[in-house]
């Protein structure tokens, strides 16, 4: 009897991930158990459709095979506590966890308890646990249309590709908007005529200043008429006007001072975070959410986890009155009184449908310094907490204030005359940029002016002349647009309302994956098997690879969230015509052929014909007997052979040459005599051998099998390792002590 009483004193809290149950565990009492799902327990059906089209779209669903071991545990763990807490993640997918988690183990109603929390700290977990609800219908619904509407698009569309393109393909909903994207600016570089203009500047110096600083300015106007950039569109127009400019007289025609002032950027959302985790560290979305996911979920800090900054699927610029005080606090003590702004700063979400009861990614706490807590970070760990930390900092600090000049010059040559303009600016007050040091913030489409902000000039009074050192005439050709990369393509996404804070990363996986486009130097181009793709969709499915009707379809999810409409009304609204332009296309859709083409060249190993393929890493030659022949040559994007640079250096298992070979993960060294041979080494960004540490021998014991424990190290660092391996696998995260 009071053994069942005791029993039921618990409360059992459901987790989705090992990491947060490990560090939740260490929160909470002992009147609680902590148990992870490992994600989700069920899904759709995988090898059946799973919806019921007449019965209102209704979703079949299926356990899947971890979930039949983790299932009974649960339920035996819920059956011995008195409340269930699902503490699962604080978005719409976390919310379906909850909502399948409750149906899976028959959870009374009366027993469940849903808690949420936009960060892992003490705090914030108790603060979850005094005020819980119920599991909110809303978001379940939206999650589950989301997944209904990917389903139909997936299972129905990918046979007609299979038929009438390729056997194996798969086409998805908001996928395809992303590779039309790449698809469109490869036309667009493809059509693009390179214009030719001039710019023309003059050196200068004014005599009357004791420093006697030359200076360039910029010719903006000739004989009234200003200069717009494709003006000057030839060599010979650009002599012209230098022969002019070379005997003229110069002469200051006014002076204007200004001050400017720069603010700081919004703390960082998650689209925000992948495109600046992409261009200044270089990680892939897929990275940056798992590095930010392994910051959220907590990091051992002198044998405690401590969750180091707030969740990272958020489109909310939300910061809570807590944080902002304490931040406050930090900028005060560290920077003084004169670094902070004269009001706090708040800043609005430009998204219609932002979760604003969700929070910007900030830091749980700005004193956790990343200087002072490196040595408890992976490398790629301290790379984002870092980028994470000053942006939050900044944003809640003093604009940047410059004081600026602009100089108009008038050059008079006989019976013509031109104006200049030059501009200087100093720092005055560093207000947010001293976070940055010597490096400032800057944005890939900000004003290019801004980079050289402390332009400095000489000082000047109206109407002084100016000494002329010579003209500068320079060629420029127009460029086309860029191709995307990663950050740029998340940005166009998210400024047409394409995807959520939870998909971007995904589909930048599932499009690469598919072999629909493929990196190049961080580019994304369009591989042969994509463009096709994208062209059959635009002339069969016109609302798939719509940017408008897909943005619809997420503003419509966003309207089930809040309540507003039925979930299957939306679904209905988008299968019907669907269905129509399916049938259509069953008859309509021509076939085209992907089959790898011959190259003319034969196998140098079997003497077979070499095929050209195209793979997400580019295009190769292969040799018709693959796999029995695995002989193949990289090309570059012209279409021609990388031939592989030999080395003077001797491979250390057969003594034949090394060369170097590309790789997707970039440069590496290749034993020539491959396939005999197989040896390779990784280099690094610098060309320099990436040695693997040896494994070192610790003095603990494994506590499975007692056989001594290895420290090696992995891509998230040091970790003790089984020397029994692979009898034994046991593995844990190395202490600072180990390391």
């Amino acid at each position: 009897m009071s053994g069942s009483k005791k029993t039921k004193d618990l409360n059992l809290v459901i987790v989705e991930s090992p990491t947060k149950e490990k560090t939740l565990s260490k929160f909470l009492g002992k009147k609680f158990v902590v148990k992870s799902s490992f994600g989700h327990l069920r899904d759709l059906p995988k090898k059946k459709f799973g919806i019921d089209i007449e019965d209102g779209f209704n979703p079949t669903y299926e356990v899947l095979p971890r979930g039949k071991k983790i299932i009974p545990d649960l339920k035996k763990a819920a059956q011995a506590s008195s409340l269930v807490y699902l503490a699962t993640d604080y978005d719409r997918e976390g919310e379906a966890i909850a909502w399948h988690l409750s149906a899976v183990l028959d959870l009374p109603q009366k027993k469940v308890q849903r808690i949420t929390f936009h960060e892992i700290t003490p705090s914030a977990i108790q603060a979850a646990l005094e005020s819980p609800r119920k599991i909110d219908q809303r978001l379940v619904d939206s999650q589950v249309a989301r997944r209904v509407l990917d389903r139909i698009v997936g299972y129905r569309l990918s046979p007609l590709l299979w038929e009438k393109v390729k056997r194996g393909l798969s086409a998805g909903r908001v996928q395809s908007i992303a590779v039309r994207f790449i698809c469109d600016r490869e036309t667009e570089i493809e059509n693009f005529k390179s214009q030719e203009y001039w710019t023309i500047a003059v050196e200068l110096e004014n005599t009357a200043d004791q420093e006697k600083i030359p200076f360039l300015a910029q010719l903006v106007e000739w004989q009234e008429k200003k200069i717009q950039k494709l003006d000057v569109s030839s060599n010979l127009m650009a002599q012209e006007l230098q022969t002019e400019l070379e005997r003229a007289d110069y002469k200051i025609q006014t002076i204007t001072y200004k001050e400017k002032r720069r603010s700081p950027y919004p703390p960082y959302m998650t689209s925000t975070l992948a495109q600046d985790a992409s261009r200044k560290i270089g990680f892939s979305a897929k990275k940056t959410m798992s590095v930010a996911q392994s910051l959220y979920e907590g990091v051992e800090i002198n044998q405690e986890t401590v969750g180091l900054i707030t969740y990272m699927r958020t489109d909310s610029l939300n910061v809570s009155a807590d944080a902002q005080k304490e931040t406050k606090k930090f900028i005060e003590q560290k920077f003084g009184e004169k670094s902070l702004p004269p009001k706090p700063r708040f800043y609005k979400t430009k998204a219609k449908a932002a979760q604003e009861a969700h929070e910007a990614i900030h830091p749980t706490s700005v004193f956790r310094e990343p200087e002072g807590i490196k040595k408890y970070l992976t490398l790629d760990q301290l790379k984002l907490y870092d980028l994470i930390w000053k942006r939050f900092l900044a944003s809640q600090m003093a604009d940047a204030v410059y004081d600026t000049v602009t100089v108009e010059i008038e050059a008079i040559a006989k019976d013509k005359k031109g104006l200049l303009r030059t501009t200087g600016s100093t720092l005055k007050e560093s207000g947010f940029l001293i976070v940055y040091g010597e490096e400032p913030e800057t944005e890939e489409n900000q004003d290019k002016n801004e980079a050289s902000q402390n332009k400095k000039l000489p000082k000047f009074k109206e109407n002084e002349s100016l000494k002329f050192i010579k003209v500068l005439a320079e060629q420029h050709f127009t460029e086309p647009p860029p191709r995307y990369n990663e950050a740029s393509l998340i940005k166009i996404l998210e400024q047409n309302g394409i995807g959520r804070p939870s998909t971007y990363a995904p589909i930048i996986d599932t499009i690469l994956s598919r072999g629909y486009v493929r990196l190049q130097e961080r580019r994304f181009h369009p591989t042969e098997l994509g463009k096709i793709v994208n062209q059959q969709l635009l002339s069969h499915f016109p609302e798939i690879v719509d940017t408008q009707f897909t943005a619809k379809i997420e503003e419509k999810l966003d309207q089930i969230a809040e309540g507003e409409i039925a979930w299957n009304l939306v679904v209905k609204e988008f299968y019907d015509p669907f269905e129509k332009d399916l049938k259509s296309a069953e008859t309509q859709m021509q076939k085209i052929s992907v089959e790898p083409k011959d190259s003319g060249e034969v196998c140098e190993l079997c003497k077979g014909k070499m095929l050209i393929r195209e793979s997400r890493f580019g295009k190769y030659l292969c040799c018709e007997n693959f796999p029995k022949c695995r002989f193949k040559i990289s090309l570059d994007a012209d279409g021609k052979k990388i031939v592989p640079k030999v080395l003077d250096e001797k491979c250390e298992k057969c003594g034949s040459p090394m060369a170097v070979k590309q790789g997707w993960r970039g440069q590496f060294l290749a034993c020539t005599a491959y396939p005999n041979c197989k040896n390779i080494i990784g280099l690094d960004r610098e060309g320099n051998k990436i040695i693997r540490a040896q494994p070192k021998m610790t003095d603990k014991k494994c506590e499975k099998c007692g056989k001594p424990m290895l420290l090696r190290v992995g891509k998230r660092g040091p970790f003790l390792a089984c020397s029994g391996f692979p009898k034994c696998r046991n593995i844990k995260k190395a202490s600072a002590s180990d390391a």
